[in-house]
């Protein structure tokens, strides 16, 4: 990869982390579930090398789980006067899963363990579960396909509807999400205690002048 390449990707990645974070995480309670979700995620991938059903259980039941719950219940869904922006110009011009997406990925994520317990061996694509927790280790494997499945599948979107280049920087945005939040919303927790349920994103109006 060229530099020039290089620092494209780079500007790529630090304009969708500004803009997901603008856009959509003025609610504290939101900022805090990401920050739980953030942490849980970082359990996960050092899990991943030891046991990647496990891995996959955790990620999806507590860290999506946290993080989606937040978008759904807790984000400001009305005018968005920080950035002078409607909920449906928002929706509309999300890099990564919008609402719509993301409900279509967590349906599919709640099915996949239904479909495993009517059809355990999948057709005969995989051995059949011993027990419970055969059964658990098998929807844990499958959450974790999906999950590759969905971070795929929205790269070669964003490549074939916008370029290559947003979709790797997206990528790579996802997967180094929890390392980013960390930094980000570790004070948010704080902020919420003290009362402040949404964020002012004061340094946003700040950035835009």
């Amino acid at each position: 990869m060229r530099t020039g390449h290089v620092n494209e990707f780079f500007q790529t990645l630090k304009t969708q982390r500004w803009d997901d974070h603008r856009y959509y995480h003025h609610s504290r309670i939101n900022q805090s579930l990401h920050l739980i979700s953030a942490l849980s995620f970082l359990v996960s991938y050092a899990l991943l090398f030891v046991n990647p059903a496990w891995s996959a259980l955790l990620a999806w039941c507590v860290s999506m789980t946290t993080r989606q719950a937040g978008h759904f219940f807790f984000e400001p869904r009305g005018y968005d006067h920080v950035n002078k922006a409607t909920d449906e110009y928002k929706e509309e011009i999300k890099i990564g899963y919008n609402i719509r997406r993301k409900i279509v990925l967590m349906a599919v994520w709640v099915a996949l363990p239904a479909v495993l317990w009517l059809a355990p061996s999948l057709g005969g694509m995989i051995e059949p579960a011993v027990g419970m927790q055969g059964f658990i280790e098998d929807v844990g494997m499958a959450w974790l396909c999906l999950g590759v499945t969905g971070l795929v599948f929205r790269v070669v979107q964003l490549w074939i509807t916008q370029n290559l280049m947003q979709g790797l920087a997206w990528g790579f945005k996802i997967i180094t999400d929890p390392f980013h939040d960390v930094m980000l919303y570790w004070r948010s927790p704080f902020y919420l205690l003290r009362g402040q349920l949404i964020d002012p994103m004061e340094h946003v109006g700040q950035q835009a002048h």
